[in-house]
């Protein structure tokens, strides 16, 4: 069996929207070139040249990849003096962020971050899972979700909206949503329980999970009308990123991300 399940097979498929590489040599990237334009959002992920691994709790050397997060903060200092990001665990907790960051704000225990303050990036550490970027352009407004398996059957997409919706003071229909870089369906297989959790169903068989299209159809059932996915996948496109399920758990990190700049790009 394949999720989507069979009621959104019959709705048209989301736009395309493809990151795109960033002429930056101290830190390889891609950027959605269109939320920058169309809505002032910078928007992208890192990727894997040269190694770039941002994974902090990894067991490589932790002085090599903090001379890495310190390339990342050179290279978005002066749009984005502050930055955040957090312990990841799977879950659904999504912070916000009232007042601009200065320096490193490291949490623990959250999986999805949103704020309204210009100069904040918003990071979440990703290889394989799902990056949702979510944005209100007409009251600047922007959340980024670390969606895997665990995070979409407990909803963070629902959370975030909502916090997106009561903190900006809009409705689901205002906010745009990108489905960023992660693993596809015809690469991801899990068991009959997880199947179970994302189908809302009996499963008795393994089966190949598509988290994009899932996400997409809770996006939709939330009223979001606005709704991209990337074409990239984390395991059939390791040349750029990493895979922790291709690599069998030895692959490092990217970091997605998002913000209002103070300036423009």
């Amino acid at each position: 069996m394949t999720l989507p399940p069979s009621t959104a097979l019959h709705r048209p498929p989301p736009p395309v929207l493809r990151e795109v590489p960033v002429g930056d040599s101290a830190v390889p990237r891609m950027e959605l070139r269109e939320w920058a334009e169309r809505h002032g959002v910078v928007a992208g992920i890192t990727t894997r040249g040269r190694g770039f691994s941002l994974g902090l709790w990894s067991e490589e050397n932790v002085g090599q990849v903090m001379t890495r997060w310190r390339a990342v903060r050179a290279a978005f200092g002066s749009r984005f003096p502050g930055l955040v990001l957090s312990h990841q665990i799977h879950g659904s907790a999504v912070a916000w962020h009232r007042a601009p960051t200065y320096g490193w704000l490291i949490l623990d225990g959250i999986d999805g971050h949103a704020t309204g303050a210009a100069g904040l990036l918003l990071t979440i550490t990703v290889a394989d899972c799902i990056p949702v970027y979510l944005a209100a352009p007409a009251k600047r407004v922007v959340a980024l979700l670390h969606a895997g398996w665990r995070g979409t059957v407990g909803r963070i997409l629902e959370r975030g909206v909502e916090l997106v919706k009561r903190e900006a003071f809009v409705r689901a229909s205002d906010i745009v949503m990108h489905c960023g870089p992660g693993i596809c369906g015809s690469c991801y297989e899990v068991g009959s329980e997880v199947l179970a959790q994302l189908s809302g169903r009996a499963e008795t068989e393994p089966g190949r999970v598509d988290l994009r299209h899932v996400l997409v159809e809770q996006g939709r059932a939330l009223g979001i009308g606005d709704i991209s996915t990337s074409p990239w996948c984390s395991a059939h496109d390791r040349e750029h990123f990493f895979s922790h399920r291709a690599s069998g758990g030895r692959d490092g990190r990217m970091i997605a991300y998002a913000g209002l700049p103070l300036t423009a790009a």
